[in-house]
Order: C-alpha cells, then structure tokens, then sequence
C-alpha cells in the first residue's frame, strides 16, 4: 500500500477484489449497527412497509392518481419541515411556523384580492414578511436571551391573531384559479423531452457532484467513495428518478410543486453539508461553547437560522394556499405545525442537534402523507391517522434518543 492510499484509506478499496469490498462494507454495516446509528436506511423501511400495507389493503394506493396527488401534498408541509431542519440542527425549536404559513397565504391573499396589488408582488412581499419575522424570532433568541420554545410561542400566538385579523370576519379570501399562485399546484409537465430531461439532468448532476467531491476529498488526504460505490449510487438514483417520472406520466405528468420542492431540498442540502455556514450550523449543533471557540459568530448563525425557518414556512404557507385556491385559517390551526415538526424528526433529524439533512423532511413528509392518503382511501377516522403517526413519531425519538446514548457512552469510554 502507498503512503496516498495510506492517507485516504479508500484507493486500497477501489483495487481489492468485490470479496474484499463486500467485507469492508459488511464491517462498515456492523460498526453503524452497534453504534445505532443507521442513517436513513430505519426511514426508507418504514416508508417501504408504509406502501406496502397500503397497497395490500387498497390496490389504489400505488396507483398514477394516487401518487401523483400524494407529490403534490407533501410540498406545503414539506417545504415548512425543511425549515424546521435549520432549528432543529441547532438544537432548537420554531413553533410559529404553522402561524407564519398561515400569515403569509392571508397577506398574499389580501394584498393581491382586496388590494389589487400584483401577484409576482404579493408573493414577494409574503415571503419576505416570513423572512422578516423569523429575525425577529431569531433576534430575540440570540440577542436577548428569551428561549427560543417561548419566542416562538409568543410568535405563534401573535403571527396567528394577524392572520386572522387580515382573513377578516369571512376567515377565507379566495383568489383567481388562473393566477401565478394557483400555478404552484396546478401546472404539471407532460412533455416527455422535459419530464425525461430533468430526470437525466438530475443523475447526471449527482454524478458530476460526486467525482468532484471524490477528488476534492482525495486530494486533501481525506477518506473518499470508491469509483463503484458511486456509480452504484447513481444508478439507484436513475432507476428511483425515471421510474418516478414514467410513473406520474401516467396521469397527469410531473408536477411543477414536486420539482420546485425538491429543487429547495437540494439547495439546502449543498448549504448544509458543503458550506462554510452549514458546517457552522452543525457545528453549533455539536455544542455552543465548542463552536463559540472554533470562531463561529453564534448569534449570527442562531439569528439566519430562524430567518432560513421564517422564509420557508412562508414558502410552504403558499403552496398549501396554493392547494386550496384561498387562504385560510387551516394553515395557523396547529395540524401543519405538527406536521411539519414530526416530519423532520420522523425522517432522522436530531432533536438534540447537530445531527441530519434536508432529505429528513422529504421522507418523513412522505410518511405521514402516506399514511393520511392511506387512511382517506380506507375510510378511517382521521384519529385512528392521528395515533398512528404519533406511535410513528414515538418511535423515531426513541431511536434517535438512543443514538445520542450511544454516542456519548463512546465519548465517555
């Protein structure tokens, strides 16, 4: 072995015989194992079993229609929960975002309806008042020392009361069905040039990424995937993408919401894991004092992070608009925040901080999502939905609690 590979303990990987790679990854398997920490791996379980028991009791389950309005659903709280992401990676909590989703369909609704004022304006203007209150939030927090599950108490019940006011005695403004809002969940790509195209776009991309972090990470002397790790992951990609794309074709083609949503994922991805401020946030994550002494700006870091939250619970208030053609009071009434927060959870973010990724919101969205879709095609109550997700919920704390056991008995040992 070179002293290269030596340092970077993978290019001896790339030239072992596929015996000797499958023992390096059983080992690597193992080690996660007793460690319990196993990634997404418990979620895309559940996930799978979700579907399966769904599809078993309904053969509509994993049907086009089904699916493609399950995309389409995930979104509004979808786009809150990876807000709730930020928080959470810094230990922390926002419980104003079901509120400020809220408040932003409202203020859109009002300013463009009542107002007349332009929609392209109107949604700018929505969104930056999300921005704006999650400084305050974040202003707060970091600045004046209110705990951050009280501020954003206090801005649940405050942003709530100014939506309310905004709705007015009728509590629901409708807006047009043709509009640039109503778009976010009506438009849907059919031709086959672009629905194919952005799904080889989006391998393609994810290939190019992954050989340049691999030589970014080879040249720094730093452990790196083996060639065929990679090309394995980018064929499992392709094989989820197309099928997707060839799926949703089946009825009304790709939806503009889904891509937008996942679009938004993968930029929160790349901040958080190859960013200076993202390796900031889960720094802060790790500890206050330990990032403070590393020379993070912590309350600059504490303060964007509620201003990331702000900024896509309004986002997400949109879309969920969006899906009803009207604003209204659902957003504020609770069910969204919940959601959302058991979103990111369920789908591996740590509530202790410093531990998951964007990709959380997408699976544990999908999950619960799964599950509501499930029940409505059953006809079940909406508690038995209830009781399920929160077993669901219980579960993923009781997992990640044990993790962090796990973790700090290695540290002590």
């Amino acid at each position: 072995m070179t002293g290269r590979e030596r340092r970077t303990g993978a290019s001896s990987d790339d030239a072992a015989p596929p015996a000797g790679r499958l023992g390096v990854y059983a080992g690597a398997v193992r080690r996660r194992l007793h460690e319990r920490d196993l990634g997404a791996a418990p979620v895309l379980l559940v996930l799978a079993l979700t579907w399966v028991i769904f599809q078993g009791l309904n053969d509509n389950f994993l049907s086009p229609r089904n699916l493609s309005v399950l995309s389409v659903d995930i979104v509004g709280t979808g786009m809150v929960a990876v807000g709730i992401v930020f928080v959470l990676l810094i230990g922390e909590i926002d419980l104003a975002v079901g509120s400020l989703a809220g408040l932003a369909g409202a203020l859109f609704a009002s300013l463009n309806v009542n107002l007349g004022m332009a929609e392209w304006l109107a949604v700018i203007i929505a969104v930056i008042s999300g921005t704006a209150a999650g400084a305050t939030h974040g202003f707060f927090f970091a600045k004046i020392g209110v705990p951050a599950f009280v501020v954003t108490l206090a801005g649940l019940l405050g942003w709530n009361g100014l939506m309310l006011y905004l709705l007015g005695t009728e509590s629901t403004i409708n807006f047009s069905e043709d509009g640039l809002v109503a778009m976010l969940t009506s438009r849907y790509f059919s031709a086959v040039v672009v629905t194919y195209g952005l799904a080889a776009l989006g391998t393609a991309a994810y290939l190019l990424v992954s050989y340049h972090d691999r030589k970014r990470r080879s040249a720094a002397g730093m452990p790196y995937r083996p060639v065929g790790e990679i090309w394995a992951r980018t064929a499992l990609l392709a094989v989820v993408a197309f099928a997707a794309v060839y799926v949703l074709g089946l009825f009304e083609g790709l939806p503009l919401a889904l891509v937008l949503f996942l679009a938004v994922i993968i930029a929160s991805d790349l901040v958080l894991r190859r960013t200076t401020y993202g390796r900031q946030v889960l720094a802060l994550g790790g500890g206050v004092e330990a990032a403070r002494r590393a020379g993070v700006h912590v309350a600059r870091v504490r303060i964007s992070v509620f201003m990331v939250s702000g900024t896509l619970a309004a986002v997400g208030g949109l879309f969920v608009a969006s899906r009803l053609t009207s604003a209204s009071q659902v957003p504020g009434s609770g069910m969204l925040l919940i959601n959302a927060i058991a979103a990111a959870i369920i789908g591996g973010t740590s509530l202790f901080g410093g531990r998951g990724s964007a990709w959380s919101a997408l699976l544990g969205v999908l999950i619960i999502q799964s599950i509501a879709s499930g029940m409505a095609l059953l006809g079940v109550e909406p508690s038995v939905q209830f009781m399920i997700t929160g077993g669901v919920l219980l579960i993923a704390v009781v997992f990640d609690a044990l993790a962090r056991s796990a973790a700090q008995s290695r540290g002590r040992a």
